[in-house]
């Protein structure tokens, strides 16, 4: 296989802002500070895991990937891989080598939270819900929150009020975030089946309901500021969620696939935005 196949089979691009999101949880949370070395293995552990998860999804949906445009020259669609019992035991083996050593190097409480990323997004999502409900990705959107919580395990086992708000922040962001992607690939899902919320409710249903989302997530993106974070976090999560609201509500008027694009990488900007502005606020302290 080629290069960009391995990122795309293992979804690395997906893999590297799930490692982003563990990175700024322990950078938010309060408790032992790692060393760098440290620090890049957390981010691997939940690059690995996420990594695997994305894999297990090209491995299991497949004949859906055959359907859609977007995703007809996978390598398991291609035949570039062969999606046998061998890509099965690559993928746990990867799993289970980034849960021990989460688990081993860090705490229990990393190791779970690494695992529970992976079955949410592999599992839960991909074959429990994404081809019976419209609610897919609402319930799925858990597996981002998982890698914040590895982050801030690192850092503190226990409860941290920062990490957990901006655990909630990845949770509400994923729906508007993929409903957003799902107007602009309208088609491909309903071509495949797929119970995407536009491809069930409509394009315009779906983008009034992305900017009630938007709305709701972008005040509880806020929140944090009143738990210890400060003025810089503050400005970035304004600047984002402005940002992503403006969009969503361009989408409402008009709810075209440009519009939809422009909204999807708006929550990117936002998502960004919060999480960047999370840890320079911290770092400038």
């Amino acid at each position: 296989m080629t290069h960009r196949e391995i990122i795309d089979l293992f979804k690395l691009r997906i893999g590297a802002l799930m490692a982003l999101t563990a990175v700024a949880g322990y950078v938010v949370t309060p408790g032992v500070r790692l060393s760098s070395p440290e620090l890049l293995l957390l981010a691997l552990v939940v690059l690995g895991a996420s990594a695997a998860a994305g894999a297990f999804n090209q491995f299991a949906e497949h004949d859906l990937d055959a359907k859609m445009a977007r995703t007809s020259r996978r390598p398991f669609v291609t035949g570039a891989a062969n999606p046998d019992r061998r890509w099965l035991g690559l993928i746990a083996a990867l799993l289970l080598v980034s849960v021990s050593l989460a688990g081993w190097v860090f705490n229990l409480a990393v190791a779970f939270h690494v695992f529970m990323g992976a079955f949410f997004y592999g599992v839960i999502y991909t074959l429990w819900l994404k081809r019976r409900t419209p609610l897919n990705i609402v319930i799925g959107g858990a597996a981002g929150s998982f890698a914040v919580l590895a982050g801030a395990a690192a850092a503190n086992p226990g409860f941290s009020p920062e990490s957990a708000l901006l655990a909630v922040v990845l949770f509400l962001w994923t729906p508007p975030h993929f409903w957003a992607l799902a107007i602009v690939l309208h088609k491909d899902y309903e071509a495949a089946g797929v119970p995407m919320l536009p491809v069930v409710k409509g394009d315009a249903a779906a983008a009034r309901i992305i900017l009630l989302n938007t709305v709701v997530l972008c005040v509880v993106s806020l929140l944090p500021f009143l738990f210890d974070m400060g003025w810089i976090y503050l400005a970035g999560a304004l600047a984002g969620g402005a940002y992503f609201i403006h969009r969503s509500v361009q989408l409402v008027a008009s709810p075209t696939r440009e519009a939809a694009l422009k909204c999807f990488v708006a929550s990117l900007v936002q998502l960004s935005a919060v999480l960047l502005a999370a840890m320079v606020d911290v770092f400038a302290r």
